[in-house]
């Protein structure tokens, strides 16, 4: 049965990637060859191999004018963002819709646009990761980092280990694979996607221990993921052993971690007191840093997308006096660059060439789903006393998204002889992951009975200066789990030099008065003299925690 799954070349059809650009990396297939099932025992170059078949261009590619090339793009941009909405209203994953717009507009579709050079497709794929993995970093929560440090980080690294392995070993058995294709479909397919769990929580909510946990995984999953996919290339690529993939892997961790730590640190530091005249300015600023992080993370041989997300991570919590317009901006980036990595896979799938590889592609995202993830969940997590409930719900919330998209496209472009074919199974990956799991989170949590409350805001204080004064305007919202929810104003003195100015409930503005009492879901604005320590003394405030200067009201 299992040579049933081997492809090798053998007549002219449709088919994925492309050719590749002048100067750049080696040839590659073309975005018009096909792969064709046939048993596979001993092919020439690995069991997943391709042919070339040419055929012609399609209508709108690389090489047409600016004009038309930024008109189509903003199309897919707006028919993108549009799509959102609708699936929003569907109740169904909004990148399936991307995914499929892709699919409509390409060569096996409309035949719109043709995306022929795989070296582009990845350089495309790996800013919008930077773009990804930084809004990652920003949005993960210093709260949710406390209370669930311990099992996420284990999750987002021993877990990625796990099912990477499981995941290698059932490819290399169940579709008799040679041992390379195996291992780079386990690690490109190891980390879950932070914007899909996110997506599907606001739907779908869970207890805050689970959020906090899916949140912390999935932001911190992705650069490991990345880490072992090179790791892989690079062993493939020079022959190395055992001990010299270790060696490359811990160079990539220590060096990304040691660089988005410096890189993180410096540039909280400037955001935190440089004065820029226009508050638009403090994203873009913050963009460079993960520029910064990135580029000097792999130019020293470290992983730049580990140190773009810690680097994320040290900004998000270290710059509180501009977090908001810094959130705002770089969660439209990440949102737009979600929106163009399916739209990538959908461009870059052959929708005729599918049917040839859908039995192994289904099969090894079964093996994922209900194999592979919940081996690692169970490892990583009954040790530290979850209950059974709880590790089969953050089994099955485990999404799959844009990350494995981007490493997907490395092997292409490395000249992996099995890479078209690897794309190929990622996308059905992917696509099972958003259908299946995307689409029944709720479900499976009202089963276990691990329904959340839906909340519109956690308690993060922001921090709002007001320009031509000293004076900072300080948002905290209030969540039922803090000590100021339900007491008076009266009874929670404030810290010196600050004030509550307003409070908006339900949509109204309340001016506040001493026997005002403070409800979840509120949003409290206190005017604080402008210094370093004011945004951490009105979350002291808000958690109960007084302060010796505290002042009765």
């Amino acid at each position: 049965m299992t040579k049933a799954f081997g492809w090798v070349r053998d007549r002219p059809a449709r088919g994925l990637v492309s050719r590749r650009a002048q100067g750049s990396a080696p040839y590659q297939p073309q975005a018009n060859d096909s792969i064709t099932p046939f048993p596979a025992k001993g092919a020439a170059r690995g069991r997943l191999g391709c042919q070339t078949h040419r055929r012609g261009p399609a209508p709108v590619s690389a090489e047409l004018p600016g004009d038309v090339l930024i008109l189509a793009g903003a199309a897919l941009l707006a028919a993108g963002v549009l799509s959102a909405g609708f699936a929003a209203r569907l109740r169904v994953p909004g990148l399936l819709l991307f995914l499929g717009l892709g699919m409509v507009v390409g060569d096996d579709g409309l035949n719109l646009i043709s995306l022929s050079d795989p070296v582009l497709a990845q350089r495309v794929a790996v800013l919008a990761l930077i773009a990804i993995l930084f809004e990652g970093g920003l949005g993960t929560k210093p709260t949710d980092l406390r209370r669930a440090a311990v099992p996420g980080l284990v999750l987002a690294n021993v877990g990625v280990v796990v099912t990477a392995a499981v995941t290698a070993a059932a490819a290399a058995l169940l579709l008799d694979l040679e041992l390379v294709t195996a291992l780079l479909l386990g690690a490109v397919t190891a980390s879950t996607d932070a914007a899909a769990i996110f997506s599907v929580l606001r739907r779908s909510p869970l207890p805050k221990r689970l959020t906090a946990l899916l949140e912390v995984e999935s932001g911190a999953n992705d650069p490991l993921a990345i880490v072992l996919t090179l790791s892989v290339l690079a062993a493939a690529a020079s022959g190395l052993t055992a001990g010299g993939l270790i060696g490359f892997g811990a160079a990539q961790l220590l060096g990304g971690i040691a660089v988005g730590a410096v890189v993180g640190f410096a540039g909280s530091w400037v955001l935190s007191r440089v004065s820029l005249g226009a508050e638009g300015l403090y994203p873009v600023l913050a963009l460079a840093v993960a520029g910064l992080a990135y580029g000097t993370a792999a130019l020293l041989g470290g992983s730049g997308f580990f140190a773009v997300y810690l680097a994320g991570l040290l900004v998000g919590a270290r710059v509180p006096r501009h977090r908001r317009v810094i959130r705002t901006f770089h969660d439209g980036l990440a949102t737009i660059a979600e929106i163009a990595l399916f739209l990538l896979l959908g461009l870059l799938v052959f929708p005729s060439q599918l049917p040839a590889i859908a039995l192994p592609g289904l099969a090894l995202a079964a093996v994922l789903v209900f194999v592979s993830r919940p081996l690692a969940v169970l490892a990583c997590l009954l040790p530290l006393r979850f209950s059974q409930a709880e590790m089969a719900m953050v089994s099955w919330a485990g999404l799959r998204g844009a990350v494995p998209i981007v490493l997907a496209t490395f092997p292409l472009t490395a000249g992996v002889a099995d890479g078209v074919a690897i794309f190929n199974i990622v996308f059905f990956v992917v696509l099972v992951s958003s259908a299946l799991q995307g689409t029944t989170v709720g479900w499976a949590a009202k089963r276990l009975g691990l329904e959340g409350e839906a909340h519109a805001w956690l308690p993060v204080a922001e921090a709002l200066p007001l320009e031509g004064g000293d004076i900072d305007l300080v948002e905290v919202g209030v969540a039922a789990d803090l000590a100021v929810c339900g007491s008076r104003l009266r009874d929670a003195p404030l810290p010196h030099g600050t004030l509550v100015t307003a409070i908006v409930r339900d949509g109204r503005t309340l001016l506040p008065r001493a026997a005002t009492r403070l409800r979840a879901g509120d949003l409290v604005l206190v005017a604080a003299q402008r210094r370093e320590t004011a945004t951490a003394e009105v979350v002291a405030w808000a958690r109960g925690e007084r302060s010796h200067d505290a002042e009765p009201k």
